[in-house]
């Protein structure tokens, strides 16, 4: 799984552990708590990602979200129904990140579609 971290995180958790260690914790603790199976915990947190149009957060959880289950066809419907809440720009861009994380290959399962 570590083959798959973003330089830009494992940069981050070099430069400052405790920190990354505290957000680490804190994100386990709320998935603890998460009545969702894996799977939709991650689709929802897409979502959220999507919405907050945090384009870093959109492609980690592609690449999670495709670890635990979830398939492409299920991104981008997540990715479409932003359309009429957060508005067109940011549906295509979220279909763009997908794209952009399956054609790199960047998770598991996706290395064949280079």
């Amino acid at each position: 799984m570590s083959e798959y971290l973003p330089r830009a995180y494992v940069s981050f958790t070099e430069r400052f552990p405790d920190v990354a260690e505290a957000q680490g914790s804190l994100a386990r603790r709320i998935r603890d708590r998460s009545p969702f199976d894996e799977k939709t915990d991650r689709l929802l947190t897409f979502a959220l990602a999507v919405g907050a149009q945090a384009t870093g957060a959109v492609r980690s959880n592609v690449r999670k979200a495709l670890q635990h289950g979830a398939t492409v066809e299920e991104l981008q419907a997540i990715a479409l129904g932003a359309i009429t809440t957060c508005g067109f720009p940011t549906a295509v861009a979220a279909l763009r990140w997908i794209d952009d994380v399956i054609a790199a290959g960047d998770a598991p399962g996706t290395e064949e579609r280079h």
